[in-house]
């Protein structure tokens, strides 16, 4: 059976308030090409199928669109919600995706086995797992877990009982029916110790809590993950992330986008290879001595998304600043670094800090300190619920 694996679409996305959803169209048809051109049986789609909690009807319709393609010729699709998905609100068209041979998984929602004419569908499926076959009566065991948390598993907090502890009880609870018979995919929207984080990704990890140990996944033939936008994998486990489908931060600048596609058999995953995804602009993070500098780098950047760093002697004037948002207008988001004797006396344009960065300045500012891990956290888990509202 040939899989394709992909995560992080965050549909509706915005990168400093430019809608990028035309980007998104392109590089989710680019992918329904892949499954056309590589013969794929199976797309599993590893979280944050959107970018909020409550995605615009544009946002839902690509999406509903995309599904319906990548479900043509008969193929399968397995979806998962990442932590920037309502997973109730996701998995509420799955009376009607199973139909199609989409399965929503979002809650502790259980597949519907259904009668339909896809060549490619799930025979067997229960709490936390499917049994997908292909016409050649080819299966392989899909082990979900979404984006894992006690809510979702309408738990209670037990103190005494470790993050790893309930990762390990909740993957047991997806593998508990599997019989050694077919091969073994475990997909998940999880954060692995040791993964590399990009800007892009909300910092819910600080601290490492939420952070899985390599250790703990399931010993399977292919463990596909979502949540981190770089591709990156853990070969011991045979572990992987796709990564995003578009650069979504400027640390992801020039990175480019893939993929992954394999053959997965009773002899394991063959044929392994990472397909390029060619849509959707790219950004560009650049550094200038001199507004003219910054001009000319400008002039030769056209048709990319752009950050420009000035290291300046003296604050941009207003007419510099128009005049380089006209040089071109991919620049979305400028950068001062002031070369003066008494720094005290420049403040830096603070609209273009993150949340999280301009929470560091001030707490340093009062206690001449960087804030600590423990209260960093708290207030990024407080401004997502207020993002979230």
């Amino acid at each position: 059976m040939k899989v394709l694996h992909t995560s992080d679409w965050h549909i509706g996305k915005r990168l400093m308030g430019r809608s990028r959803l035309d980007e998104q169209e392109l590089v989710l048809n680019e992918i329904i090409k892949i499954c056309d051109d590589e013969c794929v049986d199976l797309i599993l789609c590893a979280g944050d199928v959107f970018d909020t909690f409550l995605p615009s009807a544009e946002a839902e319709d690509l999406f509903y669109k995309t599904v319906v393609g990548l479900a043509e010729n008969g193929r399968a699709v397995i979806i998962i919600s990442g932590n920037h998905d309502d997973n109730v609100r996701l998995a509420a068209a799955m009376p009607l995706a199973e139909k199609q041979g989409i399965y929503i998984v979002g809650n502790n929602n259980c597949p519907k086995i259904c009668d339909n004419l896809h060549r490619v569908k799930a025979i067997d499926a229960g709490n936390g797992y499917l049994i997908i076959e292909n016409e050649k009566n080819e299966s392989v065991y899909i082990n979900t877990l979404p984006y894992p948390n006690e809510a979702r598993f309408n738990e209670l907090k037990n103190e005494k009982e470790t993050y790893n502890d309930k990762m390990q009880r909740w993957i047991q609870v997806g593998g508990s029916c599997y019989k050694h018979d077919m091969p073994y995919i475990f997909l998940s929207h999880i954060f692995v110790a040791g993964g590399v984080v990009s800007e892009s990704e909300r910092s819910i990890d600080v601290g490492g809590e939420r952070a899985v140990a390599l250790q703990y996944l399931p010993d399977c033939d292919y463990i596909a993950l979502g949540h981190l936008h770089k591709k990156q994998c853990f070969k011991g486990k045979n572990a992987y992330y796709s990564g995003s489908i578009l650069e979504y931060a400027f640390d992801e600048a020039n990175t480019q986008k893939y993929v992954n596609v394999f053959d997965i058999s009773k002899n394991g995953v063959e044929n392994l290879k990472e397909i390029a995804l060619k849509s959707g602009k790219k950004l560009a993070r650049l550094q200038a001595n001199s507004v003219g500098d910054a001009i000319e780098l400008l002039k030769s950047n056209v048709g990319y998304f752009i950050e420009m760093t000035l290291n300046l002697s003296e604050p941009l004037t207003s007419n510099e600043t128009k005049l380089l948002k006209e040089t071109n207008d991919g620049l979305i988001s400028i950068k001062t670094n002031i070369d003066v004797q008494n720094k005290a006396n420049y403040t830096q344009n603070k609209k273009f800090l993150s949340g999280k960065e301009l929470f560091s300045a001030y707490y340093q500012s009062i206690y001449n300190v960087s804030p600590p891990d423990d209260i960093l956290k708290l207030f990024i888990e407080l401004s997502e619920i207020e993002d979230e509202a």
